[in-house]
């Protein structure tokens, strides 16, 4: 293998999760219900068996069978939270940056908050001799 080769193997992007849709996974659990192994189903569909045991574990919770983690639904509320914040720290900083320049322009102000004097006033005239 060239050194160009063995280079841009090393620094390729992990592949993306697949999704599999929420019917698909639902089919899958209830076939997990009815008698066969996590291990079977993997062997006979794709996903492995610690994926379809999450599965189960995720479908147990949301449907109320167990109380040891984060249903479906508050888990995308939480989700759609955070990036809400986030949005929202990001429009503070920018309306905060704004309003520095905004004062600054005045003259009100300087970045920092201190008061910035005008060029034009008493401390800057000069006295005639």
């Amino acid at each position: 293998m060239t050194h160009r080769a063995r280079d841009k193997e090393e620094f390729t992007m992990p592949k993306k999760r697949k999704q599999y849709p929420s019917e698909y996974r639902r089919q899958i659990v209830d076939l997990a219900r009815s008698g066969r192994s996590p291990e079977a189903l993997a062997r006979e569909f794709e996903p492995s068996a610690p994926t379809i045991r999450n599965w189960i574990k995720q479908a147990d919770l949301d449907e109320g069978r167990g109380n040891d983690g984060t249903t479906t639904r508050v888990r995308d509320e939480l989700r759609r939270l955070r990036r809400e914040i986030k949005r929202l720290r990001l429009e503070r900083d920018i309306l905060k940056k704004a309003a520095g320049w905004f004062a600054q322009e005045r003259g009100t102000a300087q970045p920092g908050g201190t008061a910035r004097r005008h060029p034009t006033g008493p401390d800057e005239r000069r006295t005639s001799s």
